[in-house]
């Protein structure tokens, strides 16, 4: 007789989300002591917002309500035991590790290689879009980290993000992090508890 398939969570995030890494740190081991299987779907939050009609993250525009995420931001890394930074480029550009997140997103190594990205971002306040940069959060993970960036370069991965990132509005998701559970949509990181307890329920 065959065991049932596990339920199953698809994690929709960017490197340059703010309430990405907060969910990003915790959700391998968060699904694995709930059993649920992770999929990583990594894509670009730019040309969403730019089809909307947003030329930036709406809180970068509504001054006010941008620094009450800030705040908002320091509390909930704080609760979670994350560091955390204010960085001083906000959105910070992203897209060749994006690339090679795309490029992992079925290897064991995802989950390291995205946590290493995000703290440098997100607790280091440093650069995340260059090659040296990649390079360092591949390090111990791949046996050719090289390879893997000049892979990362080429036409197919640009394309595969740029698809990765249509078929994310095509499912109809605005914003990140964005968890799916048999397409049932569950935004922003206070819903990844909710998301998790949808996979079992389904």
């Amino acid at each position: 007789m065959t065991a049932p398939a596990a339920p199953t969570i698809e994690f929709w995030f960017e490197f340059g989300s703010n309430y990405s890494y907060l969910s990003l740190m915790r959700i391998e081991e968060l699904a694995r002591r709930a059993a649920v299987r992770l999929v990583w779907k990594p894509f670009l939050l730019g040309p969403i917002f730019l089809e909307l009609g947003w030329k930036s993250p709406p809180f970068v525009v509504q001054r006010e309500k941008g620094e009450y995420v800030w705040r908002d931001m320091a509390r909930r890394a704080k609760k979670y035991g994350l560091p955390f930074v204010r960085p001083t480029v906000f959105p910070r550009r992203a897209l060749l590790p994006m690339r090679v997140a795309l490029l992992g997103a079925d290897q064991p190594w995802m989950g390291e290689f995205c946590r290493r990205v995000m703290l440098r971002n997100w607790a280091q306040d440093l650069e995340i879009d260059t090659p040296a940069a990649v390079l360092a959060a591949l390090d111990g993970l791949v046996a050719d980290p090289s390879a893997l960036v000049r892979a990362a370069g080429e036409e197919d991965a640009k394309a595969r993000l740029r698809a990765q990132t249509a078929a994310a509005r095509g499912l109809g998701i605005f914003g990140a992090p964005t968890f799916l559970v048999e397409g049932e949509m569950f935004w922003g990181d206070d819903r990844l508890d909710d998301a998790l307890a949808a996979a079992h329920e389904g």
